[in-house]
């Protein structure tokens, strides 16, 4: 009983040493095999987040690992440190400045709803010539 409750974890772990491609094939194949057991895997993919996993996160984890090792020229790397605070400083600004125009769209759309309903109320006050 043991063996029967294990092997879809091995499954599952071998899958994951090779990858999201092999995933995706295990899926297709199960899509051509016999269709309930592909729809499984693209459910159990997505609940999982194997389908999104790995993409941006790994990479950028990799890219701030490389960005913070030495080079060996001290004066490279004060101007890499120098670029890198800036270029953080001015995410921040942007991120900031998006905020701020969101906020300013809100406030615009909200305000012209309350001007429409306001001019819809005295629509409604007014007496109808007839």
């Amino acid at each position: 009983m043991s063996t029967v409750a294990t092997w879809p974890s091995q499954a599952e772990t071998w899958l994951d040493e090779r990858g999201k491609p092999a995933w995706i094939i295990a899926m297709v194949l199960g899509f051509i095999f016999f269709w309930p057991v592909g729809l499984a895997l693209l459910f159990y993919m997505i609940w999982s987040k194997r389908m999104f996993k790995g993409s941006c996160r790994h990479s950028r984890r990799r890219m701030e690992r490389h960005a913070y090792q030495s080079s060996g020229n001290s004066a490279f790397d004060a101007y890499k440190a120098d670029t890198l605070r800036r270029l953080e400083e001015e995410q921040g600004n942007f991120e900031a400045f998006l905020e701020r125009l969101r906020e300013a769209k809100d406030k615009s759309e909200f305000d012209d709803f309350m001007n429409e309903r306001a001019r819809k109320a005295k629509e409604m006050d007014e007496p109808v010539d007839a």
